[in-house]
């Protein structure tokens, strides 16, 4: 059954008629293309209205799709010989952040991204995609397997945070970010990074430190949840959307900004709509984004990616 969010109940509606038609078209001798084609037009213009002008707010919402293709749609769609790799060798495994290495077009590389799962039990199992220290210090080791062999590294970012737990602070939480930063900064391969659902704060930034970021049309990416900072600046979280609207949250935004490298199209009605023309849209881009790092060499990406953060926030400053 389709998932509509608030915004999009004029949608849920003309879609219930469509498919209400539908079902009596196939009880009986009814003809209703003509009303049915009629109703799909006013979907179609519906969409373009609603997506055309989506708030801040919306497109958080949009973000948090439960539909919206995860890490792992993306890597059972693009990653051929996928072989998962588990374990920080030092405390555990984490199943929030997904690290391996396969081919991407034939080319052998490493892949990192959080998932935060499609159901109950894939959520629990996935911590929503909130990783912990040991879910770093992973990444970290597969930095380091890839600058050894010269593998390339993909990512694909989609998380609400890191794990605030007290555990995940006591095991060294934030050093475990830093440290995955360090290591993205160190690296002489080519990096590239999409913002698939939700860049929340530096548990997305631990893994998109890369020489070219990419945000999906209606991802967001921000250093804290709107939720998250309402509370704090109005100790009220029911202004969520006054936050978003502030926080600059947008790929649209942050394009702007000169925060990320590129937007990926999604397709009308958000990639919860068609997930396969989504995931198409993202091999695009980054393998676009790869190509253009062919013949540079190690020194030449690692000094463009420490270039590339260290400047942010320059635009401008005297």
């Amino acid at each position: 059954m389709a998932h509509f969010l608030e915004f999009e109940k004029p949608l849920a509606e003309l879609e219930g008629q469509i498919e209400e038609l539908r079902r009596l078209s196939d009880n009986g001798d009814l003809n209703i293309a003509e009303e049915v084609g009629k109703l799909e037009e006013k979907v179609d213009r519906q969409l373009h209205q609603t997506y055309d002008r989506l708030s801040a707010w919306q497109k958080v919402q949009v973000a948090r799709h439960p539909g919206r293709p995860k890490c792992g749609d993306y890597v059972s769609g693009l990653i051929t010989e996928f072989v998962p790799l588990a374990g920080d060798r030092l405390y555990a495994e984490d199943n929030a952040l997904v690290a391996g290495m396969g081919r991407y077009h034939g080319r052998p590389v490493i892949v990192l991204g959080q998932e935060k799962g499609n159901d109950t039990e894939s959520r629990i199992h996935h911590n929503f995609g909130m990783a912990r220290p040991e879910g770093y210090r992973k990444a970290q080791r597969l930095m380091d397997l890839a600058n050894r062999f010269d593998m390339p590294i993909l990512s694909f970012v989609d998380t609400s945070g890191a794990y605030p737990g007290v555990g995940a602070e006591e095991r060294g939480q934030s050093e475990a970010i830093a440290r995955a930063i360090q290591a993205s900064m160190s690296l002489q391969v080519p990096f590239v990074s999409v913002i698939i659902g939700e860049g929340g704060s530096g548990g997305a930034v631990a893994i998109a430190t890369a020489n070219t970021v990419l945000m999906m049309e209606h991802a967001v990416y921000s250093v804290i949840s709107p939720e998250g900072c309402a509370s704090i600046l109005w100790r009220d979280g029911e202004r969520a959307q006054d936050a978003a609207e502030a926080l600059k949250i947008t790929a649209q935004d942050l394009a702007e900004l000169n925060l990320i490298d590129g937007i990926v199209p999604e397709p009308l009605g958000g990639a919860h709509r068609e997930p396969a023309a989504a995931i198409a849209a993202v091999d695009n881009a980054m393998d676009t984004a790869l190509r253009t790092m062919d013949g540079m060499d190690g020194p030449a990406l690692q000094a463009q990616r420490r270039e590339k953060f260290l400047n942010l926030g320059s635009a401008g400053l005297a």
